[in-house]
């Protein structure tokens, strides 16, 4: 029987781990036994999360993670990310993400030069995957910093002391899709105000989008 472990990770209290719910039903049509699922909302660019460590003491050996997408494992700077994958294998589990491609099975039907090729293959395919989380990871900081810089230099930042239960309120109704005049009318406020903080919002979820 194939068993799998379920990973799936989220920044930020707004976004939802629904979307990632169909791995579970994807891994059981794929004739895997799904021991259990592990969910929580934390940043990838930490390695001390509860469930990720919850998870990687709980494997066993011949045992699948699978996650939706890389990054949902790690953004982690390379040299950690390795450590955490070796984790992961020093269980005796291994990793299956869409998108990176698993020579698991070709590697144990192998012996010789071709498993050693094979493995070393594995190995630099795991870490391009593991790199590009990180990238990801750090260009979208690096936009937030640019779109910061540029709102001082517009003037944008008033110094004024942010209306929090405003700007709360601006954030909810946009986030159920009422339009920019709606929300500014719900919320008595102009649509420059909603236009700005929805901007200062979707600039600060990219960054935890980590």
């Amino acid at each position: 029987m194939k068993v799998a472990r379920v990973y799936q990770r989220v920044s930020t209290k707004e976004q939802d781990l629904t979307r990632q719910a169909a791995i579970v039903e994807e891994a059981k049509a794929a004739g895997f036994y799904v021991a259990a699922v592990y969910r929580e909302k934390a940043s990838g660019a930490k390695a001390d999360r509860p469930e990720l460590l919850r998870m990687i003491e709980e494997l066993q050996p011949g045992e699948v993670v699978i996650s939706e997408k890389m990054d949902r494992i790690s953004r982690l700077p390379l040299e950690d990310a390795e450590k955490l994958i070796g984790a992961i294998k020093a269980k005796g589990a291994r990793l299956a993400v869409p998108g990176v491609v698993d020579l698991s099975d070709l590697v144990e039907d192998s012996t010789g030069v071709t498993r050693i090729v094979l493995e070393a293959v594995q190995d630099m395919l795991l870490k391009v995957a593991l790199q590009t989380a990180r990238d990801d990871y750090e260009d979208r900081r690096k936009r937030q910093q640019q779109g910061i810089e540029q709102a001082k230099k517009d003037n944008r930042f008033t110094g004024r002391r942010a209306d929090k239960k405003l700007h709360e309120r601006i954030v909810a109704l946009r986030t159920r899709g009422e339009s920019v005049a709606d929300t500014a009318y719900l919320a008595g406020c102009s649509t420059s105000t909603v236009k700005r903080v929805w901007a200062a919002h979707q600039a600060a979820e990219e960054l935890k989008e980590e």
